[in-house]
């Protein structure tokens, strides 16, 4: 898989989020910008990668690519606001990628991306950790975000349920939370503190307290993505993805209590 595009992408994706992080952009420039960068990335992909054969033309699934490319960036992006967290998520996906590496179930250049941002999130951890001295802002968010969508898509080739295990957490309280506040009328791009997350906090917790857990269901679901690719097996896709989002619906139930 091509990596220049990418980086090239993600780096237009840092200059955008600077842009933002200093003055706030309209949503439709973030959007056109995030578009065009899930747009370059997916377009460099190898032809013959595909995550759904027979079940749909390849335009069809890139297009659906991008889509889903440009929600993980803003999920990823909607999921940084306490401090800790986006380590919390990201270093046990990149751990997770790092092991497929490991046993050749994707190039060896994800995997180089994957240690690439493990190393960066760890070194950034040390001055993130409560109270946060630094924060990573739109400039740090949208990069990583397409970065990990780039390597779950590499995932996604070789197993799919190993690439869905892996962005459970995220995808779940971003989607769910979006979910939520359509159903209740509310605007959606405006700012809000109805994620998962930020309940917990809002009711009590403290962020370590949320971000632990976090990074322990992260762990888990990282190891349940290992597992699916070691068994290569419908079937244990299905009991894992399974026990995957039980894991998951656990964990954002005890969020949304407050830890009771």
């Amino acid at each position: 898989m091509a990596l220049l595009p990418t980086l090239a992408a993600a780096l237009g994706l840092t200059v955008l989020g600077l842009a933002d992080d200093a003055r706030a952009l309209p949503v439709s420039w973030r959007f056109i910008g995030q578009t065009l960068a899930a747009l370059i990335m997916v377009a460099s992909l190898p032809q013959d990668l595909r995550l759904l054969p027979g079940l749909m033309p390849l335009l069809l699934e890139r297009a659906l690519l991008v889509l889903g490319t440009v929600w993980f960036v803003n999920a990823i992006n909607f999921l940084d606001g306490i401090d800790w967290i986006t380590a919390a998520q990201v270093v046990p996906m990149t751990l997770g990628v790092a092991a497929l590496a490991g046993l050749n179930a994707v190039p060896a250049s994800i995997g180089f991306v994957a240690l690439a941002l493990l190393g960066a999130l760890l070194g950034f951890a040390v001055f993130n950790k409560h109270p946060a001295q630094v924060f990573l802002g739109d400039a740090g968010s949208l990069p990583i975000g397409l970065l990990l969508a780039f390597m779950l898509i590499a995932v996604a080739g070789t197993n799919l349920a190993a690439a869905l295990l892996l962005a459970l957490y995220t995808m779940s309280d971003a989607t769910v939370t979006l979910i939520r506040r359509a159903a209740n009328r509310e605007h959606i791009f405006t700012a809000h503190r109805s994620h998962y997350y930020q309940r917990a906090v809002i009711a009590g917790m403290t962020p370590p307290q949320v971000t632990t857990r976090i990074l322990v269901l992260g762990l888990l679901l990282a190891s349940l993505a290992v597992t699916a690719v070691i068994l290569d097996s419908t079937i244990a896709d299905i009991l894992l993805l399974g026990l995957g989002a039980a894991a998951t619906a656990y964990v954002l139930y005890v969020l949304a209590r407050g830890g009771k």
